[in-house]
């Protein structure tokens, strides 16, 4: 694909992501924009998250957690999209913005200090860093198609723990020996993120293995 093509496809992707952002946060509370949400916290911490995963500590041996290094990105990704929901009221300006720097080349080499430039500039703007995370996601080899396949996974199963009780504290998240972030992944390697259907596809995927069979959905 040419450069402009590639922005093109990763800005129809980004577009979905920012459209199931704004209908996941609606389904918790349809006010979500206007509630005054720390946001820009909420990426910090999970940049504190991410370091844990990645290791960081001198005195002990330590192996990066590629999984869970993803799905913390993914996270971050949840979060930095609703910042620029409620700063703009324009999804294609908004993907196009994202899809333009996501094709940008990085010359940072330590992720350690990537993840640090992202929580300093978040704290710095309140707002999210793009190009910061961009980096974050060069150094974990993450595509935009990754980022996009993962997003909606863990968009899919927020709307599947609202669906079956995570806000009233009855939903189970251990699975058969599995966390529920794990029978994502799961899921995510047997599906075709291509497919028309994805978004039904991670969900019924998700509820043949949940314990409960009752679906909202």
């Amino acid at each position: 694909m040419t450069s402009a093509t590639l922005i093109s496809h990763t800005t129809n992707k980004i577009v979905q992501m920012l459209t199931l952002q704004d209908e996941m946060y609606t389904k918790i509370n349809s006010q979500w924009r206007e509630a005054g949400y720390e946001w820009h916290r909420a990426i910090w911490t999970e940049c504190a998250e991410l370091m844990d995963h990645y290791g960081w500590k001198w005195w002990k041996k330590q192996t990066p957690d590629v999984e869970q290094i993803k799905l913390e990105i993914v996270d971050i990704f949840h979060f930095g999209l609703s910042i620029l929901l409620i700063e703009s009221n324009n999804n294609e300006d908004i993907a196009l913005d994202i899809a333009t720097e996501l094709e940008q080349s990085t010359n940072e080499t330590d992720f350690k200090i990537a993840i640090e430039k992202l929580a300093h500039k978040t704290l710095e703007t309140k707002s999210f860093a793009i190009k910061e995370f961009n980096t974050l996601l060069t150094l974990a080899d993450m595509s935009p198609d990754e980022l996009f396949q993962q997003y909606v996974g863990k968009n899919v199963l927020n709307f599947f723990r609202q669906d079956h009780g995570y806000k009233d504290g009855s939903y189970i998240k251990v699975w058969d020996g599995k966390e529920d972030n794990e029978q994502l992944a799961d899921v995510l390697n047997k599906l075709d993120a291509n497919s028309v259907d994805f978004r039904n596809d991670v969900y019924k995927a998700l509820e043949e293995r949940y314990p409960a069979t009752e679906s909202t959905y």
